[in-house]
């Protein structure tokens, strides 16, 4: 929760103008249904910030989607860009994505990022796929950096990366990938379209992920049947991992994941073309999950 509403006061200090800021950086109190509250500006100057993440000792890491990581201290934004982040494939929706520490970062240092990872040589297809690595930070540089995945293959259409990273209470890393624009491949299991992915911090495959013995799956999926998953949060009373996902016009959805589930997209959705037609009319199918919650319009 402290993640979501920092980012969201990050967020609202990157609008420019907005009506709703005093020229001391504090709203009027703004008050809805079951809460009052205020926006702060806690940092000036940034470019679509993407991803946060707090270090221990007060200092925020911030990822701008063109590809750099930014370093907030005492509220004022280094004026330099942290060095060594990979190159990144910053076309439409892609560029440099979330970012999250090891639950154990105080010891090991572990910083895990999520990118649009442009297509290398040997790979099939053009464009670029949505990449998983870990690093250190050292004296403001990424350091000791490690690929973990790498969703191939790659597509030169620019949207649906996902790319939400979040840890469990045992340890374990999840990470999620859009459908890159594509239908077809979602509701099979030989593919990363679509689909929230579970490994250990160091990538390794979990003996218990659900599709480890299915014959051509990918060992890592955790669920499937996603269209662009980009948020992800634990639950802190339950450890029940909860994903948010896009939907196309309608259809948003707020899905709570277990292991080996299909939640359905693209042959069930509350949601319709932009164009106003119909991708299908069931909402509701035997060995699909139905959403926690769902927007019909969307609401953003």
């Amino acid at each position: 929760m402290k993640k979501s509403v920092w980012l969201l006061a990050i967020f609202m200090a990157f609008v420019s103008g907005s009506a709703c800021l005093a020229q001391n950086g504090r709203s009027e109190l703004i008050r809805s249904e079951k809460l009052n509250f205020r926006l702060d500006t806690i940092v000036t100057g940034l470019k679509v910030p993407w991803g946060m993440a707090f270090l221990p000792n007060g200092d925020i890491l911030v990822t701008e989607r063109q590809g750099r990581l930014r370093l907030v201290q005492n509220g004022r934004l280094h004026p330099e860009p942290i060095k060594g982040v990979p190159e990144v494939w910053a076309n439409g929706q892609g560029g440099l994505l979330d970012l999250e520490l090891h639950p154990q970062y105080e010891t090991n240092g572990w910083i895990y990022l999520s990118y649009s990872g442009p297509a290398q040589k040997g790979e099939k297809g053009s464009g670029a796929n949505t990449t998983f690595i870990r690093a250190r930070l050292q004296n403001h540089q990424l350091v000791d950096q490690e690929v973990l995945l790498r969703a191939q293959p790659n597509y030169n259409r620019g949207v649906h990366f996902g790319g939400r990273i979040e840890f469990d209470r045992q340890g374990y890393v999840y990470l999620s990938i859009g459908d890159r624009g594509g239908r077809s491949e979602n509701q099979t299991l030989n593919n990363y379209r679509g689909k929230v992915f579970r490994l250990h911090d160091d990538g390794r495959i979990p003996a218990d992920n659900p599709f480890v013995n299915v014959p051509g799956a990918v060992k890592a999926t955790f669920t499937y049947g996603h269209r662009n998953p980009q948020g992800l949060a634990l639950n802190p009373q339950t450890g029940e991992m909860w994903e948010h996902e896009h939907g196309p016009r309608g259809g948003d959805e707020v899905n709570i994941l277990r292991k080996g589930n299909n939640y359905g997209w693209p042959t069930i959705t509350y949601g319709i073309n932009y164009n106003g037609t119909i991708i299908t009319r069931d909402t509701v199918k035997e060995g699909m999950e139905q959403p926690v919650l769902f927007w019909r319009p969307s609401i953003a």
